[in-house]
């Protein structure tokens, strides 16, 4: 929690009870159900909550803005975000069952009204949203082809709709047919701890 209070220094007290009680809750949930690596759960706030909330420094969502978290797993990037931005409403999917029911369940324990964990497959989500969110759920190709379907056509944000994803390694093969409209930022820019080194974000305007 530390390292979420060094880089978000504005939460509010209710938001930092939230994120403090993902730790117990995940580590209880992963006992049950495996959704965080067994040898990388210790390792929650860093390579999970922090991680997803950098999509929070490529954009401040305003509000009423509505986020699609595509393949969220057990909640991420969707929970730590629904936490960080508490005036937007975020849905979050995933085509494995258990995971959502983690989700589902931490949502319910934290109070995180505005966060709807449902199991579904991409393809079946028939929802518009100005965003899309990811970590790494397929290339970024495929994801463009399967949300576009679900991007408003209305803009109130500071960056039109599209994609925000994090991803690792080398980016160059998967952005190279967006590569007169793609951003892409390095996240060991705004976090100096050693993990983020060759983790990015790229944006993408659909």
């Amino acid at each position: 929690m530390e390292l979420i209070k060094k880089y978000f220094p504005e939460l509010t007290q209710r938001q930092l009870e939230q994120l403090s009680a993902l730790d117990e809750l995940y580590h209880e949930w992963n006992e049950k159900i495996n959704v965080i690596s067994r040898l990388d759960i210790d390792n929650l706030y860093e390579h999970h909550v922090l991680h997803s909330l950098a999509i929070g420094r490529v954009l401040r969502f305003k509000p009423r803005t509505e986020i699609l978290d595509f393949g969220t797993g057990g909640g991420f990037p969707g929970v730590p975000l629904a936490i960080l931005f508490p005036d937007c409403q975020f849905t979050l999917i995933d085509g494995t069952g258990k995971k959502i029911r983690v989700a589902q369940e931490v949502c319910q324990a934290i109070g995180l009204e505005n966060c709807t964990p449902i199991h579904r497959r991409g393809e079946e989500e028939k929802g518009k949203y100005d965003f899309v969110v990811s970590r790494a759920v397929m290339s970024l190709p495929d994801l463009a082809r399967m949300v576009k379907k679900n991007i408003k056509k209305e803009q109130h944000n500071a960056l039109p709709n599209g994609i925000i994803c994090l991803k690792g390694g080398d980016l160059q093969a998967e952005i190279r047919p967006f590569k007169n409209i793609v951003q892409v930022s390095a996240l060991h820019d705004w976090f100096k701890e050693e993990w983020f080194k060759e983790k990015y974000s790229i944006y993408l305007p659909l």
